[in-house]
């Protein structure tokens, strides 16, 4: 139970002491307009206020993510709560901040586009089809799983509830931010937000304590620790889908120092709930054996429910439904209103003409919702698999790219390198040695990744060489 205590005041510190680093070094300016005023067009763009945007980005950004990603990650024991803090402070707080930020500082620019900038267009490229295509997987996900539950506790077929999922995805997508997202999301986020806390009160009355931190791996199947742990608990403690929503806030934002409130502080408390999961999960099922016998026996969602109605009773089981339904679709819409900026920007650029209009729009929301239904209707657990991947893919560009920016404009880019060389290797051991990789051995895998990371080490080096032997010149040419 200290470990858990200890987990969650090591956040909070990470919060106001790291998070204001972390504003130090990116250097804001509240007398520079934001987008929300600069370009406010009555749809994407306008003020929003702070802790509605907070709360907004949390929701945006969690899903169920924190909370089955966790439940997983707990399989490995209390080695999860090293893996949840850390990487929340250093890494996944630090992309998200960096995500925000950089897109309000380019006009809401969406993260494709940032990516352009600093890592050349073949990165843009190839971020730009990458992003797109996990929206489109995070939103068929996002629809089938709400749908499958609303269809077993009403009378209403599946395919019906399908239709009417996604027709809200298609409406709060076309419409103002601050219509549906902007009036509803703030409440649905207060019960994510209460929902952790309640459990989190609720561990200390369990029958079994939480285990206390051992570096020991627990997996009943064991499985190794690295990588599979930064991948399997990714929205707790870093998530590439995270950058392709930061930019929808950023556009919302009245200044600049909102940005560690909203993007840092959210993914802050996306880490608490994660820990109070994973805490909850070890636990109530009195160990990792126990607790991957539930997960057999009925899958994350049983286990959240069970856990729920054993703490806080029916109102528990109706906060659990609740949050199997609202949280996806919560996270579905908003995957494919980013999806629908990500392509405006795309025509935008190709056509060199603005794309506006509502019946434009609506357009543009169709090349993806069309196959995002389409999978939502089939089994495409088989491409699904590939999202964890994906997502820390994505993740890594992301630290990349503000490791780039902040070297650009010389300023202490550790902060963002640091966790990108990590991040890099985890991607690239991950994919050789998971089962929806090559499935290749452990130990090969492990060099083949270290390989690539060398590479990738070697590839910054010279950018860093570059870039002193410039500050050289310049520093010798003003002398």
């Amino acid at each position: 139970m200290v470990t858990f205590v200890a987990s969650i005041l090591l956040l909070l510190v990470g919060y106001f002491i790291y998070g204001k680093v972390v504003e130090r070094i990116f250097g804001i300016n509240d007398r520079q307009r934001t987008p929300a005023y600069s370009k406010q067009d009555g749809l994407d763009y306008m003020p929003m206020s702070w802790w509605k945007a907070i709360l907004i980005q949390l929701l945006n950004i969690a899903g169920t993510g924190p909370i089955f990603g966790a439940i997983l990650g707990a399989l490995y024991g209390p080695v999860a709560f090293i893996w949840i803090v850390v990487g929340s402070i250093f890494a996944g707080a630090v992309h998200d901040y960096f995500s925000g930020m950089l897109s309000l500082r380019h006009g809401g620019a969406q993260f494709p586009n940032i990516v352009g900038k600093y890592l050349g267009k073949y990165a843009k490229s190839f971020i730009t089809v990458l992003s797109i295509l996990l929206m489109i997987l995070v939103a068929a996900a996002f629809t089938a799983a709400p749908a499958q539950l609303i269809s077993q506790l009403t009378p209403l077929s599946f395919m019906a509830c399908l239709i009417i999922v996604f027709a809200y995805f298609l409406l709060a997508t076309v419409l103002p931010v601050n219509k549906i997202i902007g009036k509803i999301y703030p409440i649905f986020g207060g019960i994510l937000i209460f929902m952790a806390v309640s459990i989190g009160i609720g561990i200390f009355f369990f029958d079994n304590p939480v285990p206390n931190l051992t570096l020991q791996n627990m997996h009943p199947g064991e499985l190794p620790i690295w990588p599979l742990l930064m991948v399997t608990i990714s929205c707790g403690a870093i998530s590439g889908f995270h950058s392709t929503q930061s930019p929808i806030l950023a556009r919302t934002l009245k200044k600049e120092s909102e940005g560690r409130k909203v993007f840092y502080g959210a993914m802050i408390s996306e880490g608490i709930i994660a820990l109070v999961w994973a805490a909850a999960g070890m636990a109530f099922f009195n160990g990792t054996t126990g607790l991957q016998e539930a997960l057999n026996a009925g899958g994350p969602s049983a286990v959240v429910n069970e856990i729920s109605i054993s703490t806080l009773g029916a109102f528990g089981g109706i906060l659990a439904v609740l949050g199997v339904i609202i949280l996806p679709i919560t996270t579905g819409d908003t995957a494919l209103r980013s999806s629908r900026m990500m392509l405006g920007e795309l025509i935008n650029q190709i056509t060199k003409k603005e794309m506006t209009g509502k019946k434009t729009v609506a357009l543009l929301v169709i090349p993806v919702a069309i196959p995002a239904f389409l999978l939502s209707t089939i089994d495409y657990s088989f491409l699904w698999r590939y999202v964890g991947w994906s997502n820390q893919v994505v993740a890594t560009f992301m630290l990349w790219t503000g490791a780039m920016y902040l070297l650009k404009n010389h300023k202490f880019h550790w902060i963002c390198s640091v966790p990108a060389l990590f991040m890099t290797g985890v991607v690239s051991t991950y994919i050789f040695y998971a089962p929806e990789g090559f499935q290749m051995d452990y130990v090969v895998s492990m060099i083949i990744g270290g390989v690539i990371w060398t590479v990738v080490l070697v590839w910054f080096i010279r950018k860093l060489m570059k870039q002193k032997t410039r500050k050289d010149m310049r520093t010798a040419y003003a002398s």
